[in-house]
């Protein structure tokens, strides 16, 4: 039976383990808030999705689309399966968690790990939507050229072997749990958790700048280092515009709203500091979109919409970790330096000689080391204290040695996520039907065709590529009509010139 009872006139839950003990009450207003959070972080998943989608060739872009939602699935199931228990089980050592939640077993009316004021299965709704959207970000490093079955797989593995690991640590500190106390966890283990090594150090991570961003941005990167180059790399052939710019825009639209639920919610409560944490990720937003637009302009001569976009998103990821602990002056810089650096290391794919596609990398890992490093900086305990919490800020508070845990936590998320995913990678590699990487010709063909047999759109084109690739054509059968429906080659056949029949692909 449910331990809970309702507080008249109110109607405030109030729950009790049994008769003898203390009612601990939930607040209905921390309630509602964190189930709008919830909704809007699950709307930047498809926004990543659009937004990854619109940045690729057309014969590609559903793929990104199709496993934006898949993603949702996979990593919802993993979250109930195991994920939630590893990530915020009380009973965890510095690194990971234990079973005791598996498949949501005790997870209901109790108190949650992060605040006491919403229960543990709204917590959990919560923390799952932050799980969903980090592994949907690190597989921007198969575009182009991964198969769409074992990437699923792809995805549940590596929600348990990097994501609820790296999450363990809870930054948390509130009445609900003061900061001469552990606080429980938040994301995932060492950094949201009362236990992770992360936590115990000091750092400073408000709503994921290591869990979500260097993590998935860095397995983007070991992703892409274990792909291998596409096709045509180092040539005119790559040197494509994204192929739909308003699915850009309307993807960071839906990435700008949802970080008010992503950041504002991350305080597990309607109060001054959820308002402090959306009005410092608007602005760090606005100052990253036109930084990026500034620097793109000196180049080219061009307002780039999708530079402002790329922009805006650095300053979100920037500001991530920095949201409940700095006010609207820090924003402000941190939106600016974290755009200049990204915009700045897109051009490491070039160096390294890397085909990270999507820029993954460039703009979720270094834009997360970049967060954790300036929320070193500029940290303060009161903005902290807007909610009751007490942190000894940063180097603004003459806090010099944060800055140190900054770094430990940002260096450490980054080495684990890329050792681990590459591990999985080449461990997938050696089981041959889970093989991540296309063959050729499906890499030419395109991934929406080879493996969805679906468009984003209806179109013909002709790829130069497929004239070494004779597509079979078939006939469309309508009532008791057969209408051949063929894409003629340019020459009559036996000719010994005539080219592949047509493709449903660009170049």
């Amino acid at each position: 039976m449910v331990n809970v009872s309702f507080i008249d006139p109110s109607h405030d839950v109030a729950y009790a383990a049994n008769a003898d003990s203390e009612a601990t009450i939930y607040n209905l207003g921390d309630m509602a808030f964190i189930l709008i959070a919830t909704a809007l972080v699950w709307l930047m998943i498809p926004g990543v999705g659009l937004l990854y989608s619109g940045l690729l060739r057309r014969k590609n872009a559903l793929s990104m689309l199709h496993l934006s939602l898949a993603g949702i699935a996979v990593g919802s199931f993993q979250w109930f399966f195991w994920g939630y228990s590893l990530a915020f089980s009380d009973g965890a050592n510095s690194f990971i968690g234990d079973l005791k939640y598996f498949a949501l077993r005790g997870v209901l009316e109790a108190p949650s790990i992060g605040s006491s004021r919403i229960p543990a299965l709204l917590f959990a709704l919560y923390q799952c939507m932050f799980a969903c959207i980090t592994v949907v970000l690190a597989v921007g490093g198969f575009a182009e050229r991964g198969r769409i079955g074992p990437i699923l797989l792809f995805m549940f593995c590596w929600m348990t072997v990097v994501y609820c690991p790296i999450g363990k640590r809870s930054t948390l500190s509130s009445p609900d749990f003061p900061a001469d106390k552990t606080a429980p966890p938040r994301v995932a283990c060492w950094t949201w958790n009362s236990a992770g090594w992360s936590f115990v150090l000091g750092g400073l991570d408000y709503a994921g700048g290591s869990p979500v961003h260097i993590s998935s941005g860095t397995a983007s990167l070991a992703i892409a280092l274990y792909l291998g180059k596409r096709r045509g790399y180092g040539t005119q052939q790559l040197a494509y515009k994204p192929h739909n710019t308003f699915f850009v825009i309307l993807g960071t639209a839906f990435l700008w709203v949802g970080w008010f639920g992503f950041n504002g919610g991350s305080g597990l409560g309607a109060n001054l500091r959820a308002v402090m944490a959306m009005v410092v990720t608007n602005l760090a937003a606005s100052t990253g979109g036109l930084t990026w637009l500034l620097l793109d302009w000196r180049l080219e001569r061009k307002w780039s919409a999708v530079g402002f976009c790329s922009g805006a998103i650095s300053g979100l990821v920037g500001i991530t970790p920095a949201s409940g602990y700095v006010g609207a002056p820090a924003a402000v810089a941190i939106g600016v330096i974290t755009a200049f650096f990204c915009n700045l290391s897109t051009r490491l794919k070039f160096v390294l000689r890397v085909d990270e596609a999507l820029d993954v990398f460039a703009t979720h890992a270094i834009g997360g080391i970049w967060g954790c490093i300036l929320t070193g900086l500029f940290a303060q305990a009161s903005v902290a204290g807007l909610d009751g919490s007490e942190i000894p800020g940063g180097w603004i508070d003459h806090h010099y040695i944060q800055l140190g845990y900054q770094l430990a936590d940002c260096t450490a998320a980054f080495g684990y996520s890329l050792v681990v995913t590459t591990a999985l990678c080449w461990i997938f590699h050696f089981i041959p039907f889970l093989r991540l990487k296309t063959s050729e010709e499906e890499e030419i063909v395109g991934i929406d065709d080879a493996f969805l047999g679906e468009f984003t759109n209806d179109y013909i084109a002709i790829d130069p590529e497929l004239r070494l690739h004779r597509v079979d054509s078939k006939n469309l059968v309508d009532g008791n009509s057969d209408y051949p429906n063929k894409l003629s080659p340019s020459v009559s056949e036996g000719a010994g010139t005539e080219k592949a029949g047509g493709s449903r692909v660009d170049p």
